[in-house]
């Protein structure tokens, strides 16, 4: 927890410090009970982000971030040293980054190439240290899909129609009257599921189509599309 007595010293300081910290690092200690982590986080662009640590070690004398995987030295955002509260920013630090005293990293408005691993090393008392890894993942909120049919109009069990739905969502759903579509023989999709095809069109195909997009944080349905079918 921060303590607010304990103010650290924030800034940039001479790189020997922050230098013999890493060459220290080659000296690991076993996990105890359960590995050091950094639990993962999707979220999205401009929102403040908290990097949160899972099977902390006990007693820990100082945190080390890392933006990459790995102790890198050129990629350090910040070092805090809990017996001395001071904080000494890295060669990648934006300014946006904060180090709390509970070992968290705080990013504020984070944006898509703060998408990334992280690394952190935790100095213990016994001169020890362990590394743990974890990954932020930023996303734009995904936009409403165009959804485009090649034909709107068409005659039972002799055309064909394409639908499809312009997005660069990670995925892509098809939704037929409301519901999940049940693809038939005569569907096929597409590798990237934006385009279905149905060849031939049969009357029971009539109705209304929608994609829907989503990305791990959002998703959003298109506009419908109906699809009239009519005997031959």
């Amino acid at each position: 927890m921060e303590c607010p007595s304990a103010t650290p010293r924030r800034g940039r300081v001479p790189w020997p410090g922050l230098l013999l910290a890493v060459s220290l690092l080659t000296s690991w200690s076993p996990p105890s009970t359960a590995q050091l982590a950094i639990v993962s986080v999707n979220t999205a662009e401009g929102e403040d982000v908290v990097l949160r640590l899972r099977n902390k070690p006990p007693n820990p004398a100082a945190y080390m971030w890392f933006r990459g995987e790995g102790a890198n030295r050129n990629r350090i955002i910040g070092h805090l040293s809990m017996d001395l509260k001071f904080y000494a920013a890295g060669p990648v630090s934006t300014g946006r980054e904060k180090i709390n005293f509970d070992g968290t990293l705080q990013l504020k408005k984070v944006n898509l190439r703060d998408t990334g691993d992280y690394t952190v090393v935790i100095h213990l008392l016994d001169s020890k240290k362990e590394i743990g890894f974890g990954r932020l993942n930023v996303y734009q909120p995904v936009r409403v899909p165009t959804l485009l049919a090649s034909n709107t109009t068409v005659t039972d069990n002799k055309d064909s129609v394409v639908l499809t739905c312009y997005t660069n969502a990670l995925s892509t759903q098809w939704i037929f009257n409301g519901v999940g579509l049940q693809l038939t023989e005569r569907m096929k999709l597409s590798p990237d599921n934006r385009m279905l095809t149905i060849d031939p069109v049969r009357m029971k195909d009539a109705g209304n189509y929608q994609c829907e997009v989503s990305n791990p944080i959002s998703s959003v349905e298109s506009a419908p599309v109906e699809l009239d079918v009519k005997y031959g």
